[in-house]
This record gives C-alpha cells, sequence and structure tokens, in this order.
C-alpha cells in the first residue's frame, strides 16, 4: 500500500484538535482541504478513521488505533526534520508544553521569561493542566511534573528542589480554634478542600509519621479544583488548607498564613521536565534543557 505522509500528518492533527478548522489553522489550509486529504487517506487505507457531524469530529476505532500508533512515529520525523534544518544550532518553532498547575517554581514567571528572552526565535505554548496523558500522542514537545507520575522511558530533568504538601491556616483561625496536634484531628474541623469534580471523592491530605503514610478524609467545608481560591479562602479565615507548599510560600514568608503538623510532612522528589527518548532532538527543546540546566 503506498502511503502519503503528508496526509498522516494531517490526520494526526485532526486526532489532536478534533476539528478540522483547527487542524486547517495549523497547516495552513482550508478546511475543505484537510477533509479531503482525510477522505483520500481513508480511501487508501478501506477504512473510515473519522466520524463527522456538523457539531463535532470523533475517531473511529480504526482511526484511534493508527492515531496511537503513529503519533510517537510521526513526532519523531517531525523532530528528525527540524534538527535537519536547524544545523546552525539555532533554536527556532513552536515549542509546546504541558505543565502541572503546581508547578510553581517553573510558572512563576522569570524562569520562562528569562528563556524566552535568549531564545527569541521559538514561541513557547504552554498548557497548564493536570490531566495524565500521553504528551507525544498528544503533540507536546515535552511536559512538567511531579518526578513520581512520570513514566520510566522518559528522559527527565529536575526544575525543582524535594517538595512537601502542607497544611496551613491563617493566624486569625489559629487564635479563634487553635492549631491542630495530630492529622486525625483534621476530621473534626472546618477544612478547605480539592475536588476534580462534584461526583468524585474529595482528595485525601496525605501524611507520614514514624516512617508509614496515611491519609486522612478531612471534614471539607468548601470544596474546589482551584488551589487559588483555596489559598484565598485560607487567608481569609475559612479554614485549614492543604496543597504544595510552594502555593503557600509566599503567604508563609508574609506570615498570613501558618505551616501545620510539619512533623507530619515529608519531603519528595520534586518537580522534572520530562520528554521522550529521541536520538535528534529538536534545537528548540535542546535550548530549554540546557537554560533549565544552568538555572539549577
Amino acid at each position: 500500500m503506498s502511503m502519503d505522509y503528508n496526509a498522516l500528518a494531517a490526520f494526526a492533527l485532526v486526532a489532536e484538535e478534533r476539528s478540522f478548522r483547527a487542524a486547517a489553522d495549523r497547516l495552513g489550509v482550508t478546511r475543505s482541504a484537510v477533509s479531503q486529504t482525510i477522505r483520500k487517506l481513508e480511501e487508501t487505507m478501506g477504512i473510515a478513521l473519522v466520524h463527522r457531524t456538523t457539531r463535532s469530529v470523533s475517531l473511529t476505532e480504526a482511526g484511534e488505533r493508527l492515531y496511537l500508533e503513529a503519533a510517537p512515529a510521526l513526532a519523531g520525523i517531525r523532530a528528525a526534520v527540524e534538527a535537519a534544518g536547524n544545523l546552525n544550532g539555532r533554536p527556532r518553532g513552536l515549542l509546546r508544553l504541558a505543565v502541572s498547575s503546581i508547578a510553581e517554581s517553573f510558572l512563576s514567571g522569570p524562569l520562562l521569561a528569562a528563556f524566552a528572552d535568549e531564545n527569541p526565535e521559538v514561541k513557547l505554548h504552554i498548557t497548564v493542566t493536570d490531566e495524565e496523558f500521553d504528551i507525544v500522542a498528544e503533540g507536546y514537545d515535552a511536559g512538567v511534573r511531579l518526578g513520581e507520575v512520570i513514566a520510566q522511558d522518559m528522559i527527565a530533568v529536575p526544575v525543582s528542589g524535594d517538595q512537601r504538601q502542607l497544611a496551613v491556616a491563617s493566624p486569625a483561625y489559629i487564635e479563634r480554634f487553635g492549631a491542630p496536634a495530630h492529622p486525625n484531628e483534621l476530621a473534626s474541623r472546618r477544612c478547605i478542600g480539592w475536588r476534580k469534580e462534584l461526583d468524585l471523592a474529595p482528595y485525601r491530605w496525605e501524611f507520614a509519621e514514624d516512617g508509614k503514610e496515611f491519609s486522612v478524609a478531612v471534614a471539607d467545608t468548601v470544596t474546589t479544583n482551584d488551589m487559588t481560591l483555596m489559598i484565598r479562602l485560607g487567608l481569609a479565615g475559612a479554614g485549614i488548607t492543604f496543597g504544595m507548599e510552594e502555593s503557600f510560600r509566599t503567604a508563609i514568608d508574609r506570615g498570613e498564613l501558618v505551616p501545620l503538623l510539619e512533623d507530619f510532612s515529608p519531603r519528595f522528589p520534586g518537580f522534572y521536565l520530562y520528554y521522550p527518548s529521541r536520538r535528534n532532538m529538536a534545537p528548540k527543546l535542546r535550548a530549554l534543557v540546557d537554560h533549565l540546566r544552568k538555572a539549577r
């Protein structure tokens, strides 16, 4: 079977975007041109790859299988072509990153601002997300996550020191209700918790004692999927809240929040930039890796 690799690349973009129009915008062509390309690919393969409706685009079972198998190879080809086209070593092009919302040190601003200043021909697109997915299949160059959740077949470069989760409360809350002496007391305290969606269980707060880890189902007065709101409510004295120490650091340094239960809050490996092992790393990604290593 003769295969048009440009058609495969167009199909991969349609699969990523779930939209012919968005894929066309990325390719710089018309929507109809992308639609015709996909139709010809389907005719060549003899099977439907895409479900089309007036409002949505989804993949058939065959389309899902093709995308999962082809996307990593296409990403490798794109990287190799880009590397060959940049033999002068000048980083350029679009660099797509998927970054955890709690990677405060990476997202704080100065690190990325310095990189952008040093590499004016690199365009950064940063998707802040806590969803777990295959960054290669979704077309990202790299991601930033806690080291413990990164697949072992990825290359990982540290972007922060060790981390820990902390329970914190405002001085006003502590003056009114006192500070808990043990995590088990949180079951009877006013707490501000994290919940991804209303129909899912709230996140259990994690601690350790005598080297043994345990979690506590706290008494959530408020739950939300937004860390910024959790901090604001904590500052306002609405209750005890819980999250990465980095998220609270500014407020702690100002005395606006007070760390609680620190003896039960062990440290663990922090955040890493991760990317697939590729023989031909694009100069834009190499520039970011070098920048992060210098910053450390």
